[in-house]
């Protein structure tokens, strides 16, 4: 499965939607349209004394059982930074099913939501949290326990944060599930001091409302160069900008929106879990806030996981580990029900790539107690003379260890993290005997020396594998700031620098090399240059955990299936349900007889509460064909192509390729190539990097991509050079296209694949898709083109109110339209005869005074005399055997229906 990365994906927020969609959920799939929703915009008193009023945009998801007499938990769901109540629907869709009552809101300063961005301080977005609360215990149909609503909050990222705060300033809070959040944004934002300005930049950067999406509310912050931003806030990020330092005030003021100094006032319960796979909010935040809570004598549970910022969710089995453990939590600590978690530690490593190259597969263990960071060490000797390592003015050049989101480090290696020459000093370990498990925060001592006396360093660990190029463990790197530093070594005194926590094997072969550079584009440089010099003071320390593998998620879902046996006491009809819907999930099986058959679908429904996108769809795509997907707006197109491609989940029915049901992450996907939802590429790449970029990060050889192939297809020419933030929206569209052909998948999922591109090129596509579903290949591809469709598709499936009306042939369809141009004097006359003759299956017009008229053999003279009859003039009645034509008659008029579904 090809699956594109947006712009609005690109930020902090965005990506915490992602990953909150992955991990926040249940024990058992949904049950369709069991809740109801309602919209209101909820004015609360907030800031210093309450002196200020916000209006909130919130969505409540209220199970439809929910009743004065039968109250219901509830959940608080925060969305992350940049997001807005709309990032975290489909979580809450799903704790609703579950039996809670969801509330879910645009924090202020971003979306519908007034106010401005204060980043969770709790004079404000804490506070507005609380009077949500305060309106959620007004309800009657909300469980209450001693008066106090039973009440959760869950969050990733921003929204994490806030969890923890608001645990904190509210003791009505039962249980929190705070994800890839900080503990202290000084240190998140300036570790070792130094200042982290390629994410700062995306955070500040994302302040400002998205003019295409939403404008600002009125009464919002104006300044342009603060965007949405608290004024305070725009001036300390405006300053270590600059200075890439940080005064006692823009610490003080970071650390009011920190969970670190209240900490110690969590009483709730509390599932950490935190990415491996983050640049961000790297593993010790996450530690840190475990240790605090813990001190307290507070319930904690940590879960790692090999995602975060940079890495999304992480492969379906870390989901459905995740899945598991956060059902569990929220079922004993909010609804009451079952012994009470083990405090345990969880994690993971990638252990590989699945059978079929595509996909990563993860190795988790658990242990009965938290380690920390430090775990249990091993030394390993580094060998390097001291050297003498150059900082560039004003940090340029500067090597790459990563990017933000993308961790593009990890996926090519040296290749991009490739250290500049002069500006490294290498300490190399001899090569390991046999594989080791790193999991916890490694350690180094170096000394360094500077005539300035001050330095910027970065330490990074590498794992240099006996073949292959040397890579960084999930583009993570220590930045410290020295100073007080002699001006020789000699007089140096060593300095311990702890890395940040990898969970990472080392192959027997490879050999471990902690690299000390001055300069990385993530990070602030000092403007001077400089020569430093640096050593190593003997090993490095490589910490790791001796932990129990946990069982693959196939067995996991047997205990969740276990745990729910206890319901059967309370009711068997839910226990009958759940397990229909367990079975229909876990259902690996193969259709023996369908193994050659590219694409199935059956029965496909999805809803969304009471609103029925998809009802009922079925159609197949064999070899050789080309399918073309047709319906008006509103039709349920792009809900269909969104569920083929796993990006939704279905209500109901099956889709099958190559005869394997589809599930998250199916190895069978790897045979499929897609177009969905619009091309997004990195745009300081060229495209021939993109593409590139995107093979490896598959981990399929780089033969079997062909890309020349590729590069036919997209037709560029030299611009397949040029870098893509220079490509018009066409060019964009033809190289996403490519990327989708890429390993030349058995079959191709498009949707709109022409917009954007000009008439020659909307020919040559043409032509290219023929092509490409010959060979045994086959074709889907959703239009609005008819035209186009009709010179393209061997086959086409028309779709209308969620359901097919029409499949087969293009041939089949066109000949099946027993359709007749009408150029009358009065169309609304017309009309209104045509629709009262018995046998007119349809009208439509068609422009000017043009009307498309199904008449269902009905004879022609007999339509004109009953217009004549009428008054009505007729200027020309015409045959038609077009596809369009078969396509109106399908769908009548009904083709201006408001937005596509």
């Amino acid at each position: 499965m090809r699956l594109r990365v947006t712009r609005r994906q690109l930020i902090a927020g965005s990506v915490v939607t992602v990953l909150v969609a992955g991990l926040v959920v249940w024990a058992a799939l949904p049950t369709p349209s069991s809740f109801r929703t309602s919209e209101q915009r909820i004015s609360v008193r907030t800031g210093p004394d309450d002196a200020t009023e916000v209006v909130l945009d919130t969505t409540l998801y209220l199970p439809k059982s929910a009743s004065s007499a039968k109250p219901v938990p509830a959940i608080l769901l925060a969305h992350g930074f940049g997001g807005t109540k709309q990032s975290v629907r489909s979580d809450a869709e799903d704790f609703a099913d579950l039996g809670y009552a969801v509330l879910t809101w645009t924090a202020q300063g971003f979306g519908r939501s007034t106010g401005e961005i204060h980043l969770d301080h709790p004079d404000w977005e804490v506070k507005d949290a609380q009077r949500l609360l305060d309106w959620l215990a007004a309800r009657p149909d909300i469980a209450k326990d001693g008066g106090d609503p039973k009440v959760a909050a869950v969050g990733g990222s921003y929204g994490g944060a806030l969890a923890l705060l608001l645990a904190a300033q509210d003791k009505r809070v039962d249980a929190i599930v705070p994800m890839i959040t900080w503990n202290d944004l000084s240190t998140a934002f300036l570790p070792g001091g130094v200042f982290k300005k390629q994410w700062a930049g995306l955070f500040f950067g994302n302040g400002n409302p998205d003019p295409l999406t939403a404008a600002a509310p009125s009464g919002t912050v104006g300044d342009p160069q603060c965007g949405r931003f608290a004024k305070d806030i725009c001036q300390a990020y405006l300053k270590i900008a600059t200075s890439g330092k940080a005064g006692p005030d823009e610490l003080a003021l970071l650390r009011e929106s920190s969970p670190a100094p209240v900490l110690d006032q969590i009483k709730a319960p509390t599932l950490l879990i935190q990415g491996q796979v983050d640049t961000l909010f790297p593993l010790s935040e996450g530690d840190a806030n475990a240790r605090g809570i813990a001190a307290n004598g507070t319930p904690v549970r940590v879960a790692w996981f090999t995602g975060g910022h940079d890495g999304g969710t992480g492969p379906q089995s870390e989901v459905d580990r995740l899945r598991y453990l956060t059902a569990q939590w929220l079922d004993h600590y909010v609804k009451g029900n079952g012994a009470a978690p083990a405090n345990s530690f969880t994690y993971s490593r990638v252990s590989g790539l699945n059978a079929q190259g595509r996909g990563l597969v993860t190795t988790a263990s658990s242990v009965d107690d938290y380690p920390g960071l430090g775990g249990t060490g091993r030394s390993f000797d580094l060998q390097g003379p001291p050297q003498d390592i150059a900082n560039p003015p004003a940090g340029n050049p500067a090597a790459i260890s990563s990017l933000p989101i993308a961790n593009i480090a990890s996926l090519l290696g040296e290749g991009v993290s490739a250290e500049i020459p002069g500006q490294h000093a290498d300490f190399v370990s001899a090569p390991l005997t046999e594989a080791y498990d790193a999991a916890g925060a490694p350690t180094v001592r170096i000394r360094a020396a500077s005539e300035s006396g001050e330095a910027v360093l970065f330490v990074k660990l590498y794992d240099v594998p006996a073949k292959g190029a040397p890579s960084i463990p999930d583009g993570l790197i220590a930045p410290i700031r020295l100073t007080g530093l002699p001006k020789t070594l000699a007089e140096a005194q060593p300095v311990t620098v702890t890395l940040p926590a990898v969970v990472h094997r080392f192959e027997a072969g490879s050999r471990v090399r902690v690299t000390v550079a001055t300069a990385d584009t993530a990070y602030w440089s000092p403007s001077d240059p400089a020569v430093y010099q640096v050593a190593v003071d003997g090993a490095v320390t490589l910490p790791t955990v001796a932990g129990t593998p946990i069982a693959n998620p196939n067995v996991i879902w047997r205990y969740v299936l276990a745990g729910l046996i206890a319901a059967i006491l309370v009711g068997l009809a839910i226990v009958v349900a759940v397990a229909r819907r367990r079975t229909r999930r876990i259902d690996r099986s193969v259709d023996a007889e369908l193994v050659d058959t590219p694409l199935v679908v059956r029965g496909l429904r999805k809803e969304y509460a009471s609103f029925v996108a998809v009802a009922k769809v079925d159609f197949t795509v064999q070899r050789g064909q080309v399918v073309g997907l047709l319906g008006p707006n509103g039709a349920g197109k792009t809900t269909s192509l969104r569920v083929l491609m796993g990006l939704t989940r279905p209500t109901a029915g099956e889709i099958l390729v190559f005869g394997h049901r589809l599930l998250p992450g199916a190895p069978v996907l790897s045979r499929v190539g897609a177009l969905v939802e619009g091309p997004g590429f990195l745009p300081h790449l060229t495209g021939a990097q993109n593409l590139e970029l995107y093979w490896k990060a598959t981990g399929r050889p780089h033969e079997d991509a062909h890309f020349e192939e590729a590069y036919e297809i997209a037709g560029l020419g030299t611009a397949v050079n040029r870098r893509v933030k220079t490509y018009s929206h066409g060019m964009k569209q033809r190289l996403a296209i490519a990327q989708a052909m890429l390993g030349l998948p058995e079959l191709l999922v498009l949707d709109e694949p022409t917009d954007g591109l000009d008439p020659p090129q909307i020919a040559e596509m043409r032509k290219v898709l023929r092509r490409y579903a010959t060979g045994g290949r086959a074709v889907l591809v959703s239009s609005h083109l008819l035209a186009e469709v009709e010179q393209t598709c061997t086959d086409v499936v028309v779709m209308h109110k969620g359901e097919v009306v029409a499949a087969g042939p293009v041939d089949e369809i066109v000949g099946d339209s027993p359709t007749v141009q009408l150029d009358v004097s009065d169309v609304d006359a017309a009309e209104k005869v045509l629709e009262e003759l018995t046998g007119v299956r349809s009208v439509a017009w068609s422009g000017g005074r043009g009307l498309v008229v199904d008449i269902d053999g009905t004879p022609r003279a007999e339509v004109v005399a009953a217009l004549v009859k009428a008054g009505v003039g007729i200027d020309r009645v015409t045959p038609r055997r077009r596809l369009e034509d078969a396509f109106l008659s399908l769908v009548g008029g009904d083709t201006k229906a408001s937005g596509e579904r």
